[in-house]
């Protein structure tokens, strides 16, 4: 225990060293924090999974808690209204897709049935808010191409999340209305987003007294987890519910709401000094949960690394394809376009939901668990060395080729 405690002390000011190189050399952070997670865990074995008992798990919960709603606090309400379509043909598409190509190499090449097949193909389907959030800040984007990858990431984890549900229904009771999940879908989105807005616009009224009061600045983040808490507890996505509440905490001016006059109270926004805390916030979590991510990580056959590089390889490929018919017009530039075609990393939902399978008997249920996690580990390899390669004009060249995107001035000067 004294060597984790230590661990966790040293590993803040290697955070902050690994922060200031991401952007002196583009290595991406959580690469680097989960590579070493994997180096304490799995092959040096001197931190578990054990050593976090319970509180491991929740731990990852409250990080992507945290790492959505800051990521809402920085979505901008007209950019919103001009990505909604896109963001909704990039994450149904990518979804849809990824599910295929897993489901036909887990069918083919592990030789599973159908429904442990599709049952991989689900988990893989999303994509990471907790990796792409933090990549997409460090990287700087336009406010829409972020908007873009912080939304279909918040989404697609939704569509993972209910659709292995229905099919462990299926596997245990051996039906599943589709009607009935078309609507638990929905429910979970938009009956969330209202929550999260809800929330927000309560919060705003009683932000100001709250400020009387001593020691106050993690009172907002207490109370994201409350609503978190209990859209999860109606049924709903807390996910979605945090994503919503950050959003509104930033945009609520825009909504017409400076001053409600059947109460005659003014509404008091977040200062500098809470969006600094959330921040901070964000950086500890994130820290902590990338090693965590690496800890948890489990290695198997060679085989399965194998065919697990290959789902990555061929989902990257169709992601570059994808983006290609989806982001062709000219509002969205050669670097946005490569950076929306890179951000396909599986994360903590790939990992908790590969669990399920094994824990309720699903067949090839260990195999789906430790191919879940090798392309855990090589998707968030793949995206942070595509970032990193990135700025040569080699590679720009080939993106430009790719996406039918022009080259940067500078580029073509080269």
């Amino acid at each position: 225990m004294s060597t984790t405690i230590l661990i966790i002390g040293l590993l803040v000011f290697f955070a902050h060293f690994l922060s200031l190189q991401f952007q002196r050399t583009n290595i991406p952070d959580v690469l680097v924090l989960v590579i070493l997670g994997i180096l304490l865990g799995p092959v040096l074995g001197i931190i578990s999974q054990g050593d976090f008992g319970r509180v491991g798990s929740l731990f990852a919960t409250i990080a992507l808690v945290v790492i959505l709603f800051e990521g809402g606090t920085t979505l901008d309400m007209n950019v919103l209204g001009k990505s909604l379509a896109t963001t909704g043909k990039l994450a149904l598409g990518s979804f849809i897709l990824t599910t295929s190509i897993v489901t036909l190499i887990g069918m083919y090449a592990l030789g599973m049935a159908l429904l442990p097949a599709a049952m991989l193909g689900l988990i893989l389907g999303n994509t990471s808010p907790a990796v792409v959030i933090p990549i997409v800040n460090s990287l700087k984007l336009p406010e829409r191409p972020a908007t873009v990858l912080v939304l279909e990431s918040a989404l697609t984890d939704v569509l993972s999340i209910i659709g292995v549900f229905a099919l462990l229904q299926i596997h245990l009771h051996g039906e599943v209305e589709p009607g009935k999940l078309v609507g638990e879908v929905l429910a979970a989105m938009i009956f969330a987003a209202a929550i999260g807005v809800i929330g927000g616009v309560g919060w705003l009224l009683v932000l100001g007294k709250i400020r009387d009061f001593p020691n106050t600045i993690s009172s907002t983040l207490a109370y994201v987890f409350i609503v978190y808490g209990l859209t999860e507890l109606l049924g709903f996505s807390g996910p979605i519910a945090a994503l919503a509440l950050g959003f509104t905490l930033t945009n609520f001016e825009k909504f017409g709401l400076k001053r409600i006059p059947t109460i005659d109270q003014n509404i008091v926004p977040l200062n500098e000094i809470d969006k600094v805390f959330f921040s901070e916030a964000v950086f500890l979590l994130k820290t902590y949960f990338f090693l965590y991510l690496g800890i948890s990580i489990h290695f198997s056959e060679v085989n399965l690394a194998i065919i697990s590089i290959s789902m990555v390889l061929m989902v990257y490929a169709m992601r570059l394809v994808l983006t290609r018919f989806i982001f062709s017009d000219a509002s969205y530039s050669l670097r946005d376009a490569s950076v929306i075609s890179m951000m396909g990393p599986k994360g903590l939902a790939s990992a908790v939901l590969a669990t399920l399978p094994f824990r309720y008997h699903v067949p090839d249920g260990d195999v789906i668990r430790d191919v879940a996690y090798m392309v855990v580990l090589f998707s968030i390899t793949l995206t942070a060395l595509l970032v990193i390669i990135y700025p040569g004009k080699f590679a720009q060249r080939i993106y430009s080729r790719t996406l039918r995107k022009p080259l940067p001035i500078e580029s073509v000067d080269a």
